[in-house]
């Protein structure tokens, strides 16, 4: 453990919520196009590594299926929740798969409404 000259540690942990979600992608043919659609929207962060590639966001991000099929030079419906499982090696934050598109939530009460999740409290 690395300490400083007064004997404690230089690292902190923070276990406030951060409003961050993200994946990491392999760096293979997929995860470069999937993470340079990604970069060209808001609020997003994409950082190329040499043997992965992170995406990350604040708040909210959709990867949608016929953004990637477009710019793979495929035909719609050619990217699919599949292929995007297949890419991604890891992620953080509340995963939701629909039909056209995957959507990451930083905070798992935004993601309520698409799980079936009711956020008010039950009487007994």
């Amino acid at each position: 453990m690395t300490t400083t000259e007064f004997g404690h540690s230089p690292f902190k942990s923070d276990s406030s919520p951060s409003n961050m979600c993200g994946f990491t992608l392999m760096n293979n043919q997929v995860g470069v196009v999937v993470a340079e659609v990604m970069a060209g929207k808001p609020n997003v962060r994409v950082l190329p590594l040499p043997s992965m590639i992170r995406v990350d966001a604040s708040g909210r991000m959709d990867v949608v299926y016929d953004e990637v099929s477009e710019a793979l030079g495929e035909e719609p419906g050619y990217f699919d929740a599949a292929q995007f499982e297949e890419s991604m090696s890891t992620h953080y934050g509340r995963m939701i798969h629909e039909d056209d598109r995957t959507i990451m939530f930083a905070n798992p009460e935004d993601a309520a409404e698409y799980i079936g999740f009711d956020l008010t409290a039950g009487s007994r």
